[in-house]
């Protein structure tokens, strides 16, 4: 599969570099960007094996693990990571995370409609699901205005922080699903992020 690069109304996505583990740790390693999420901040060297991860799963035949860079449309640096795993009959999992100092602006739902446009229009996807912490109402209503439905609760979902933790689940299919014509309104309180879920091993 030829490299990805997908284009939104203020974003992009695009493939991760070696040059991005810096700027992705400024994120990951941060209590606050990961409060959420269904890990701990992570240590310099797990950025990196996430960084080196995201780079040799570009090159599997058949793709089935996407993890992209999120950036300022027409520019290079990364402000967030994006990933998309897929999964039998023909679905996949997404989740994401901005660096705080891009929350409130309504990026979430943006990155969250360029992933779906890579599971629909270049993956023949079905369906695409989601996870967010119980607490993390801001990725609710991030969720819900890309298209996506609240399906429910998964119970002890996943174990973070010394406690088991619900999810909440959320999921599109690809004909509820449109392109994103323009800005969204903005995000409004906490991480706008979506968790990955507990297969995503080392990220």
């Amino acid at each position: 599969m030829t490299p990805v690069h997908l284009a939104g109304p203020r974003l992009a996505l695009r493939e991760v570099e070696p040059e991005d583990a810096e700027a992705l740790l400024a994120i990951y390693g941060d209590p606050e960007a990961t409060r959420h999420l269904s890990f701990e901040p992570r240590t310099r060297d797990q950025v990196q094996a996430i960084v080196d991860r995201s780079i040799a799963s570009a090159k599997d035949s058949p793709r089935t693990e996407f993890g992209l860079a999120v950036t300022h449309a027409g520019e290079h640096r990364l402000i967030g990571y994006a990933r998309l795993a897929t999964e039998p009959q023909q679905a996949a999992t997404i989740g994401f995370a901005l660096h705080p100092h891009e929350w409130g602006k309504g990026l979430g739902t943006e990155t969250v409609h360029m992933l779906c446009a890579l599971g629909f229009n270049l993956l023949s996807l079905h369906r695409i699901w989601a996870a967010r912490s119980p607490h993390n109402e801001a990725s609710a209503r991030t969720l819900l205005r890309a298209g996506m439905t609240e399906d429910g609760r998964i119970r002890d979902h996943v174990f973070v922080r010394g406690a088991w933790r619900d999810s909440i689940t959320y999921s599109i299919l690809e004909h509820e699903w449109s392109p994103l014509a323009g800005p969204e309104s903005h995000d409004q309180g906490n991480a706008p992020g979506a968790e990955f879920d507990s297969s995503d091993a080392g990220s």
